[in-house]
C-alpha cells in the first residue's frame, strides 16, 4: 500500500494539489468557500478578456469555472481546445443574484480556478479533411445539431456525449433494470442460452459462424433463443427469463435495427394465454409508467388477427387513430360504379376509410392520397366521396350510386356531414394494406393521434397457415411450434387456412413490440403441422433433432412470448429511429462504420477455417 501511495503522489507533483473530487452535479450554495477538485470535459467557454468562464462537463452535470487573468495558465485555457479534459482546483463562490443560471442544478455557484491539470488535449487529424469532419462533430456535441448518420456512427464515441444521445442510454439501462426486477420478483430464473448454436428455420435468415475444429460446418447465431427456452420447460425449470441478443439478417428500418436486438425473453410451464398477457401487462404498464410523462391506457384490449386486418388495415394497428375503416363490397355489389361491381366479381373486397371533416379541402387533398397509394401500391382502385354540410353526396363515386347505397355508406362508416370517404378495391390483403395506409395518413394529416398516450393491444387467433403464392404451398404463418386451437383435431380435419394457433402479438402505438405463443407440446401435432407445410418427419427430425428427443421424456404445456427490449426503449424516449436507443449502431446498409465491419479477412485466417471467397 505504501509504495502505491507513493506512484499516487508523484503523479500528483507539479501540478495540483489532489482534495476530494466531486463530481460536475454536486456542488451547491452550501458549499461556498470549499476548496474543492472537479474533473471533466471542457464543455462550453466565454472569453471576457479578463475572465475567462468555463462550462466543465463530467457524466453527472454542468459546473461553471472562472479562471482569471492574474494566474500562469491563463494562456494555457484560453487556447485549450473543446473537449479536451481537465482537473481544477479552485473555491465555491456564490453568484450574483443576476447570474444565476436556473437551467443547471449548479446554477447558484461558480469554482474560481486556483489550479489547472490538462488531463488530455483534443489533437485533429493532421489530414485536412478529417479534421474537419472532427470539428464539426465536436462543435456538434454543444450545439446538439444534426449530423449524418453515417458521420455519427462512425465517431459514435464523440456523438455519445450529447445530451440527448447519452440520456437514451442511460433510459435504456435503467429500463433494461426494471425489467428484470419485476422479472424476478414475478418468481422467474434468468438463465443464459448459447450464442453459438445450430442453424434452424426461423423466418430471417442466419448468421453463419465458420467452425476451425470441424471443417466444412457453421454455428448460427440465434435468431432467438426459442428451442432453448422449450428445452428449460422440459428440463423442469417453471419460469425463465433472460435480456436475450437476437441476430437476424433481415433489413433495416425505422423500427428494426439490422443484426441484432435484444428482447425480453421469457418462458413459463403449466400456463393457458391469459396467464402470459397478465405477466405482460402488469410489467410493462408498471414500466411505461415509470419512465414516461405520457399517460398509459391500462386496458390491452384483444383484438383477433381478422378484426384488425378489417378495421385498421394492419396487423400493427395504432389505437391512437381513431378512425375505423369498413367492408362496403355489398353495397357495391351489382351497383354503377363499374370498375369495383368488376372488381368484386373478380373476387376482390370494397374497404371504406372515413375522413372526417374534410368535405371542404380542395380537390389536391383528395388527389395526394390517390398519388400515394398509387405510388406505394400500383393501386387504381381508390375513389371517394364528399357529403356537404346539407348532406349533398359528390364526388367521382357518388354519381353512380343510388340513395339507398349512400345512405348505408353514411350509417356504415359513421360519416356525418361535412366528413368524405374513401374506398379501396383489391382483393382481401391488398385492400386492407391500401386502406390502413390511407387510415395511417389521414390520421396524421388531420391531427386525430394523440402523441401523449401509450395505447397497447394483443392481437390474437393468428392463421396457422398460409399459402405462400410464390412457392405454390402451404406454409406457416407465424410460429410453427404453435399450438393450433384444436389440437390434432383441427389439423386432420379442417382445411388448413380456417386453422387458428395460439399465437399473439402485443402492439403499442402502431409498433409490435413482441409474438408470442402457447407452444405445441405433443410430437403428434408437430409432426403433422409440418407435415401440412411440406415437411417429412425425417426432415424434422433432422432439424429440430433436441426438440424431438426432449418432447419424448414428457412434456408440460407451456407458453411464452418476448418484447423487443429496443423498441420498448425506442417508444419511452420518443425516438422515430430504433438507431438513437443503441449504444453502437450498424447503419442501415449493415455496416459498423466506428469500427469498420464488416471487414475482409486475411487468407491465412480463411485456410484456418477451410474457407476461400470466391471474387
Amino acid at each position: 500500500m505504501r509504495f502505491i501511495s507513493i506512484l499516487l503522489k508523484k503523479s500528483w507533483e507539479g501540478t495540483i494539489n489532489c482534495y476530494k473530487t466531486h463530481t460536475c452535479n454536486e456542488l451547491r450554495k452550501n458549499d461556498v468557500e470549499k476548496e474543492v477538485t472537479l474533473s471533466g470535459w471542457l464543455y462550453r467557454k466565454r472569453d471576457h478578456g479578463n475572465l475567462i468562464f468555463v462550462d466543465l462537463r463530467d457524466f453527472y452535470g454542468i459546473t461553471q469555472l472562472v479562471f482569471n487573468n492574474d494566474k500562469d495558465f491563463f494562456g494555457e485555457i484560453s487556447n485549450l481546445k473543446s473537449e479536451s479534459v481537465i482537473t481544477v482546483t479552485g473555491v465555491v463562490k456564490a453568484r450574483t443574484e443576476a447570474t444565476i443560471n436556473s437551467s443547471i442544478s449548479t446554477g447558484e455557484i461558480e469554482v474560481m480556478v486556483g489550479n489547472l491539470h490538462v488531463e488530455s488535449e483534443v489533437e485533429f487529424h493532421h489530414d485536412e479533411e478529417i479534421a474537419k469532419e472532427e470539428r464539426g462533430i465536436l462543435a456538434s456535441i454543444a450545439g446538439e445539431q444534426e449530423y449524418p448518420k453515417n458521420m455519427r456512427f462512425k465517431y459514435r464515441f464523440l456523438d455519445l456525449r450529447r445530451e440527448k444521445a447519452r440520456n437514451n442510454i442511460i433510459l435504456r439501462s435503467r429500463v433494461i433494470t426494471e425489467l428484470r426486477k419485476l422479472m424476478i420478483e414475478q418468481g422467474f430464473l434468468e438463465i443464459q442460452t448459447p450464442i453459438l448454436t445450430a442453424s434452424s428455420p426461423e423466418g430471417a435468415r442466419d448468421y453463419l459462424v465458420p467452425s476451425r475444429l470441424n471443417p466444412g460446418k457453421f454455428y448460427a447465431l440465434p435468431q432467438a433463443p426459442q428451442i432453448f427456452k422449450q428445452l428449460l420447460m422440459v428440463s423442469g425449470f417453471d419460469k425463465y427469463f433472460q435480456i436475450a441478443p437476437c441476430f437476424r439478417d433481415e433489413d433495416a428500418r425505422a423500427d428494426r435495427s439490422p443484426g441484432e436486438f435484444y428482447q425480453l425473453d421469457l418462458e413459463m410451464s403449466f400456463v393457458v394465454q391469459e396467464d402470459i398477457f397478465q405477466v405482460i401487462e402488469s410489467t410493462l404498464y408498471k414500466v411505461f409508467t415509470k419512465f414516461s410523462c405520457k399517460s398509459v391506457d391500462k386496458g390491452f384490449p384483444r383484438i383477433t388477427y381478422k378484426e384488425a386486418m378489417l378495421k385498421y388495415g394492419s396487423d400493427k394497428p395504432d389505437l391512437r387513430n381513431p378512425l375505423l375503416i369498413s367492408d362496403v363490397t355489398e353495397i357495391f355489389r351489382d351497383s354503377g360504379f363499374n370498375i369495383f361491381k368488376s372488381n368484386i366479381e373478380l373476387g376482390m373486397v370494397v374497404r371504406a376509410i372515413p375522413a372526417p371533416k374534410t368535405a371542404e379541402e380542395p380537390r389536391s387533398f383528395f388527389d395526394k392520397k390517390i398519388e400515394h397509394v398509387q405510388k406505394e401500391f400500383g393501386a387504381k382502385g381508390l375513389g371517394y366521396i364528399t357529403f356537404d354540410k346539407d348532406g349533398t353526396a359528390k364526388g367521382p363515386v357518388a354519381k353512380f350510386l343510388d340513395d339507398n347505397r349512400l345512405n348505408c355508406i353514411r350509417e356504415i362508416t359513421n360519416i356525418k356531414p361535412g366528413d368524405s370517404v374513401f374506398f379501396a378495391s383489391d382483393k382481401e390483403n391488398g385492400a386492407a394494406a391500401i386502406a390502413g395506409k390511407v387510415r395511417s395518413l389521414l390520421g396524421s394529416e388531420l391531427g386525430l393521434i394523440d402523441d401523449n398516450v401509450f395505447k397497447f393491444c394483443w392481437i390474437i387467433d393468428f392463421p396457422y397457415f398460409v399459402y405462400d403464392d410464390k412457392s405454390k404451398k402451404i406454409d406457416f404463418f407465424h410460429n410453427p411450434f404453435s399450438m393450433p386451437h384444436g389440437g390434432l383435431k383441427d389439423l386432420e380435419e379442417k382445411d388448413p387456412l380456417d386453422i387458428f394457433a395460439y399465437q399473439y402479438d402485443l402492439v403499442c402505438n402502431g409498433i409490435e413490440l413482441s409474438s408470442g405463443a402457447i407452444r405445441n407440446n405433443k410430437l403428434d401435432i408437430v409432426y403433422k403441422a409440418f407435415a401440412i407445410a411440406g415437411y417429412s418427419k425425417e426432415e424434422v427430425d433432422t432439424k429440430f433433432g433436441a426438440l424431438v428427443r426432449a418432447f419424448r421424456f414428457g412434456v408440460p404445456p407451456h407458453g411464452g412470448i418476448a418484447p423487443g427490449v429496443d423498441r420498448m426503449v425506442m417508444l419511452l424516449a420518443d425516438e422515430p429511429n430504433i438507431h438513437e436507443v443503441v449504444c453502437f449502431p450498424m447503419n442501415q446498409q449493415g455496416e459498423d462504420v466506428l469500427m469498420g465491419a464488416p471487414s475482409e479477412v486475411d487468407n491465412k485466417h480463411l485456410r484456418e477455417l477451410s474457407l476461400q471467397v470466391i471474387e
